[in-house]
């Protein structure tokens, strides 16, 4: 897996934790070597224990203008992590993501500086906010590849706000001529303002056409976040006809989320799951 970072090397990024929660002075491009787990009968897998595991870390000597020759000429995926995660927890949730949905391209994870701690809100929204302008670098260097295919995100509750701030920025650079190299948008559990996406989507022109978003009434991680925001319903947390109003595709999963937070459904739940894919599928270059 491709690893784009902005987090600030601990040993060099070459033993774990390998990214730590600090802003980087300069954007780090990786491939992550991953263990996937055994589906052997005898293994722990097949009891629900086992899981993917990251071994180790190799950073490419590149820029983010090289990053079309590491992904190839086929479609390539991109996962933006939300609020409170690790490095490490942001490739997994990446591989989580990837393999889930049967991706069959190049997988690439952005990971911003996140402290990963529950009180830490506010430093986390700024580290996302303050990443936006590596992710623009980084999707500018995809789109503007001629040999390569479609690039398709999937962003995670704070990581939308990033997402959203970057394709504002690539369309106000490329202007409507970026609308055949980005496929599907997915938005899932979107922690931003109402009003404020309703502002981007339409600075964004066509690629507001992209976009999925995957709403929950009873995520009562975006219920917190609501109230930390002086009581602002946030876009995730928002009934299916109001976000539909804005000019986007919402897909409610309210019914799918039986858990205590209902925040991570992108991840355990297969019928959402398959709203990804079909959003992957239904995409034209």
């Amino acid at each position: 897996m491709l690893v784009a970072t902005t987090r600030k090397p601990v040993s060099g990024g070459r033993a774990k934790p390998w990214f730590g929660p600090e802003r980087a002075s300069s954007m780090t491009l990786a491939r992550a070597k991953l263990v996937a787990p055994d589906e052997s009968r005898l293994s722990l897998a097949s009891v629900g224990i086992g899981d993917w595991r990251l071994d180790r870390i190799e950073p490419v000597p590149a820029d983010a203008g090289d990053l079309a020759a590491q992904t190839g000429e086929g479609d390539v995926l991109i996962y933006v992590h939300g609020f409170k995660q690790t490095f490490e927890t942001a490739v997994l949730d990446a591989a989580h993501l990837s393999d889930g949905i049967r991706f069959r391209g190049r997988t690439l994870v952005f990971s911003w500086p996140s402290k990963a701690g529950l009180f830490d809100y506010a430093y986390d929204r700024d580290s996302a906010m303050w990443s936006r302008d590596d992710f623009e670098r980084v999707l500018s260097a995809l789109v503007s590849a001629p040999s390569a295919g479609r690039v398709h995100i999937v962003a995670h509750s704070m990581g939308t706000m990033l997402t959203l701030e970057s394709l504002r920025q690539l369309y106000a650079k490329y202007g409507d001529t970026v609308t055949g190299k980005i496929g599907a948008v997915v938005f899932a559990a979107p922690d931003i303002d109402m009003d404020v996406f309703s502002s981007a989507i339409q600075r964004i022109g066509p690629l507001a056409g992209k976009i999925t978003v995957i709403a929950s009434t009873n995520d009562r991680a975006l219920a917190l976040s609501g109230q930390l925001a002086g009581g602002m319903t946030r876009v995730g947390a928002a009934e299916k006809a109001a976000i539909a109003r804005l000019g986007v595709r919402v897909v409610d999963a309210s019914a799918e989320g039986w858990g205590i937070i209902n925040h991570d459904l992108f991840l355990s739940n297969a019928e959402v799951q398959k709203v990804i894919r079909r959003s992957i599928d239904g995409t034209t270059a």
